[in-house]
């Protein structure tokens, strides 16, 4: 069986960690694709706000509450 991956955010790591904290709360595996760390790593450069969050696709319902209560607090 092939698992799914969606990706819901991009961000600052950050920002990125906060929604995973929030997702792990209630039982959302989540699994993050650091490009700027991938880069230095390399020796390449990369915007620092391009950090990106997967969930399963069968968890995307349940994490959509979660992510706009933090959006909304975030941007109040």
């Amino acid at each position: 069986m092939k698992t799914e991956y969606l990706k819901i955010y991009t961000s600052s790591l950050i920002i990125i960690n906060s929604i995973r904290n929030l997702l792990a709360e209630n039982n959302i595996a989540s699994m993050v694709k650091n490009h700027p760390e991938s880069a230095r790593l390399a020796g390449f450069g990369s915007s620092m706000d391009s950090v990106e969050l997967y969930i399963l696709k069968k968890d995307l319902e349940k994490s959509k509450p979660i992510l706009k209560a933090f959006k909304k607090e975030i941007n109040s």
